[in-house]
């Protein structure tokens, strides 16, 4: 788990960079941390003017090779909203358009950054609860990295559980964050005391809690471990977010309807919400 070093965010570092465009910012990078061979993470400089939700996403890339067009994807921002820097959790992929070249970026490279966040995977979008379960595997955790550390979302709800499916243990990026860092920070720790659960779960090696999140939903494996009472989600108490893997979303939202949910969006509130602009 490598972290480079940072750079400061004074704007030395952006003497190379292209001009501010009417679309889109262009920001620097500040830190880089390899968790994996597949999966990394980075923070870039935050424009002034830019205004998010915890748990939206926004258009990212980086200038085009030799004067060609900028390739930019849709990523979660994994910061909350009120920080200083906007952090990004990306895959690794050899042949990939873009993470080709984003996973060999350094502090002090460009990224470039669309002016206006999107996404349903916010608070706002939930009917009021008791419990939030943000369901996530492998990048699909990127976005829960924003709610979880949005206090916001501890005023609203008695407990929120952090769910991680990957599949080896060394693939459980932000571990520490969730079983330790938050617990302990001065500021924070008050929030995250005695509501904040983190779930994980590994499906292709021996671990506490082993298999799909899938089927430990079905099986009521999920609800055991966390002590709750009843072995289904409860469309009166439960709330749900779900990112990642396009089968598991769907599959999951299957289950949610089967028991009762109904989802939700920006202009009419629900009981779970899933990214539709990430799922085909």
């Amino acid at each position: 788990m490598i972290k480079t070093s940072a750079v400061p965010a004074d704007g030395d570092a952006r003497a190379g960079a292209p001009l501010q465009s009417a679309t889109h910012h262009v920001e620097t990078v500040l830190w880089v941390r390899h968790w994996t061979p597949q999966y990394f993470s980075f923070a870039i400089t935050r424009p002034a003017s830019f205004r998010f939700r915890s748990g939206e996403f926004v258009m990212i890339g980086l200038p085009g090779e030799d004067g060609g067009r900028p390739i930019l994807r849709a990523y979660s921002i994994a910061s909350p909203a009120f920080a200083e820097e906007l952090e990004f959790f990306s895959i690794k992929v050899a042949d990939g358009p873009l993470t080709s070249r984003l996973q060999k970026i350094q502090p002090g490279d460009p990224i470039l950054m669309a002016k206006k966040p999107t996404g349903t995977l916010v608070l706002d979008a939930l009917r009021p609860g008791k419990r939030l379960f943000l369901i996530g595997t492998g990048t699909g955790l990127a976005p829960w990295l924003s709610v979880a550390r949005d206090p916001d979302a501890y005023a609203q709800f008695e407990k929120v559980i952090v769910t991680h499916t990957v599949r080896e243990t060394v693939d459980l990026a932000y571990r520490d964050l969730f079983e330790r860092e938050l617990f302990e920070d001065e500021l924070f720790g008050e929030f995250v005391r005695d509501k904040l659960l983190y779930y994980p779960t590994v499906t292709r090696e021996p671990f506490r809690y082993e298999g799909r999140i899938t089927d430990r939903i079905r099986s009521g494996a999920l609800f055991a471990d966390l002590g709750l009472d009843a072995a289904r989600f409860d469309p009166d108490a439960d709330r749900i977010m779900i990112c990642g893997a396009m089968a598991m979303i769907k599959e999951v939202a299957a289950i949610l309807e089967e028991q009762g949910l109904k989802e939700g969006s920006n202009a009419e509130p629900g009981d779970f919400v899933l990214e539709r602009a990430f799922v085909g």
